[in-house]
């Protein structure tokens, strides 16, 4: 799948099908050893398109945080679901992803139709929807939908390196680097790691 561009095929098939209320859905955090996992919703007007929006992992974060405002400004409505640390470890962060996404789509203004989704994971009892493999690098709403969980997900990540400024978060953002790796090794973990994850191969 590599190669694709974000674009709106998946959404017009929708669209000509009179769903008017399409959210798409992505996630950033999944991997980290140590904050939040997040889930964005984003719902755009029938036509809607921003040029630049594509998968977040291909984005710079300069770039990331351009397009962030617009994303806002031109969505019918955004919801942001933010699942932390110990839910992680209590229920596993699978099943975390998923509330996180059940708690973004709560968090829209509108009521969506139909929701389209990054993976293969999702579930809902009372919404129609459609897991996409790859959706973030095929679909525009999803793509856009990645950028805000990362940039939301970064912005939290500098705020606890104010925090624990021990363990270097605004640089790997909780990721496994070799900084990261060193600094547990070096001070143990802090109160937003993740217990559930592998940290004690580090040791």
């Amino acid at each position: 799948m590599t190669g694709l561009h974000a674009s709106l095929e998946i959404e017009l098939s929708f669209w000509t099908r009179g769903i008017r209320t399409l959210a798409g859905i992505d996630e950033a955090g999944r991997g980290p050893l140590a904050g939040p996992v997040v889930a964005a919703a984003v719902v755009f007007p029938s036509g809607t398109f921003i040029k630049g929006v594509e998968d977040s992992k291909k984005l710079s974060e300069k770039k990331r945080e351009e397009l962030f405002p617009l994303i806002k400004e031109q969505a019918l409505s955004v919801g942001v679901g933010i699942v932390g640390h110990d839910i992680i470890d209590r229920i596993n962060i699978l099943q975390a992803t998923i509330l996180a996404m059940h708690k973004a789509i709560d968090d829209l203004s509108v009521k969506p139709e139909f929701v389209i989704v990054d993976g293969n994971s999702f579930r809902h009892e009372s919404l129609p929807y459609e897991n996409i493999i790859a959706g973030d690098e095929q679909s525009f709403t999803i793509a856009a939908a990645s950028i805000v969980a990362k940039v939301t997900r970064d912005r939290l990540m500098l705020e606890y390196d104010v925090q624990y400024p021990l363990y270097g978060f605004a640089q790997h953002k909780g990721y496994g680097t070799k900084q990261h790796l060193d600094a547990i090794r070096r001070y143990g973990i802090c109160d937003i790691h993740r217990r559930s994850f592998d940290l004690h191969l580090v040791q």
